[in-house]
């Protein structure tokens, strides 16, 4: 059972949080000013600690609970400490996946709220996208005065939910409705304005980069940007509460900034930069988990998010599971070490300091644990249990020691981006492609070789790229296990989010509407009597 919760004020004054920079909302949430990050009581002062992991299972290998778990372990060893993580989007909360607040004694609360309508961010997202939708095809209605070319339009429209049979659809079917033309839904995490939140530095610099959205192209081919319908204002209003970043806890009272979801298979994968700045400011150490493995989450924070916010982890964690090693060696654990290395030298590439989290699971063998230890110790690189699904801040101490301990023989490591800005959009594909996914090449069809030349004239050419590939794989094949070398990765096209400030490169089938399995776990949540949720995990 679950430990009972403090209330929200109790978790705000472990930070020190002055009320004037506090809005509770309701008893177990709450809203973070940003006129706190200019205050001089609260000095720039933490470190921040990347919780990314090696491929995983369909279900996960527990990188959110061990997050949870590191800093519940951190406070335990007398550490000031804050988690700082990421808003579940409901799709996948009904689809395979299920939520991602954590479980078992190390999750975030109240969990159940914060992976469906928690503080309402999404939906203000969704509302805030849609809105542009709408008045982008009313403009083209009442006489089109910027003359867009309806089929050339690029801003779809968008829904918190695994839908496929809305990935194409037809815009404007009859003659007051239209003109019709070609659409489409993204789920919300895949928003560029979502992006944008993850982004921004505060107010002014969204307003900035909503204005700067790229919805369409004109008949003569100029781009047209969302500032020229008039409506940046009421998008700032629909945003207004959710650029705040949201105060929440873990199973055992350790504080936690859980705000913005975009994935990181198809878009940048990690909290919001005023997360990670609040966190900075308010504590010592700060666990910032990132989706996914390595090559998607984490070469996302070193490539796009890092180069924005400025913040350098000073140490990562790298998590891993006997069962997603053997997965990568098709059964062999032995096979699968070569997945497990490629995902060190990743880190290891980009010059961040790396502990290795083991999380274990009920039935993992003894020996199998051990292997992963040695194999990590064989590359110099230190490495701890993590049990904390059983046993929350407790069976994570091991590991929070080795962060510090690392974090303090390192104390001068400076992570580096891969590629220069300055390198064309295709060397930099070209860079991630070799350096972080291990390809031999890059194979650009027709189609990308268009979007890329037309985003490169477009003067959009000095920004970095966010490739969107399957997570199941180091390839963009989801059914290449191991640490693949003699593959090509297939670029299929490229958009420019113009807004958010990086290129969208799509790799393989990767898709921005997922679609839900034939048995969901839609089938298995359901509301008691008492008005408890069950089944939402």
């Amino acid at each position: 059972m679950k430990p009972a919760l403090l209330p929200i004020g109790a978790i705000a004054k472990k930070l020190a949080i002055d009320d004037a920079y506090f809005e509770p909302l309701g008893r177990h949430a709450g809203k973070i000013q940003l006129e706190l990050l200019s205050d001089p009581r609260y000095p720039l002062r933490g470190k921040l600690i990347l919780v990314t992991a090696t491929t995983p299972t369909t279900a996960g290998e527990g990188k959110t609970v061990t997050s949870i778990g590191l800093v519940q372990g951190l406070e335990r060893i007398g550490k000031s400490c804050v988690l700082t993580t990421r808003e579940p989007s409901i799709g996948p909360v009904f689809g395979i996946k299920g939520g991602g607040a954590g479980g078992g004694l190390a999750s975030v609360e109240p969990s159940e709220k914060i992976n469906l309508h928690f503080t309402g961010d999404f939906h203000a997202i969704t509302a805030a996208h849609n809105l542009l939708a709408a008045s982008l095809d009313a403009h083209i209605h009442h006489g089109n005065a910027l003359d867009l070319d309806p089929g050339q339009l690029v801003w779809p429209r968008a829904i918190d939910m695994c839908d496929r049979a809305l990935r194409r659809i037809t815009v404007g079917h009859g003659k007051s409705n239209g003109p019709e033309h070609p659409g489409g839904f993204v789920i919300t995490s895949a928003s560029e304005i979502m992006a944008i939140m993850a982004l921004a530095a505060g107010r002014a610099d969204l307003r900035q980069r909503l204005g700067r959205i790229a919805l369409g192209y004109t008949r003569a081919g100029r781009l047209v940007t969302a500032a020229e319908l008039g409506i940046t204002g009421s998008l700032m209003a629909l945003l207004n509460d959710a650029i705040l970043p949201n105060l929440a806890q873990t199973t055992e009272g350790t504080p936690a900034i859980v705000h913005i979801g975009p994935f990181a298979n198809i878009a940048t994968g990690t909290s919001s930069i005023l997360a990670h700045r609040m966190g900075l400011h308010l504590a010592d150490y700060v666990v910032n988990e990132v989706g996914f493995a390595s090559d998607l989450g984490g070469e996302k924070y070193f490539d796009v998010v890092m180069r924005t916010s400025g913040i350098a982890p000073s140490a990562a964690v790298l998590v891993t599971t006997v069962r997603s090693v053997r997965e990568q060696g098709q059964g062999d654990l032995a096979a699968g070490l070569a997945n497990f290395d490629r995902h060190i030298r990743i880190l290891q590439r980009f010059g961040v300091p790396v502990v290795v989290a083991i999380n274990r699971f009920a039935d993992d063998a003894a020996a199998d644990l051990d292997r992963l230890a040695r194999h990590a110790a064989s590359l110099g690189v230190p490495s701890a249990l993590s049990e904390a699904y059983t046993r929350g801040g407790a069976g994570c101490t091991e590991l929070a020691q080795a962060v510090v301990d690392l974090i303090a023989a390192r104390p001068g490591a400076t992570p580096q981006p891969v590629y220069s800005l300055d390198d064309s959009l295709e060397d930099k594909i070209r860079s991630v492609a070799r350096e972080v996914y291990g390809a031999a090449g890059v194979a650009f069809s027709e189609t990308a070789q268009r979007s890329l030349a037309r985003i490169a004239a477009g003067g959009f050419s000095g920004l970095p790229v966010c490739i969107a590939k399957t997570q199941y794989s180091l390839s963009d094949d989801p059914k290449l296990s191991g640490a693949p070398t003699d593959w090509t990765l297939q670029v299929t096209d490229a958009s420019v989010n113009a807004g958010a400030g990086f290129v969208v490169v799509l790799a393989g089938r990767m898709l921005l509407m997922p679609g839900l399995p034939l048995k969901s776990r839609a089938q298995l949540i359901d509301v008691d009597a008492s008005g408890n949720i069950t089944g939402l995990v």
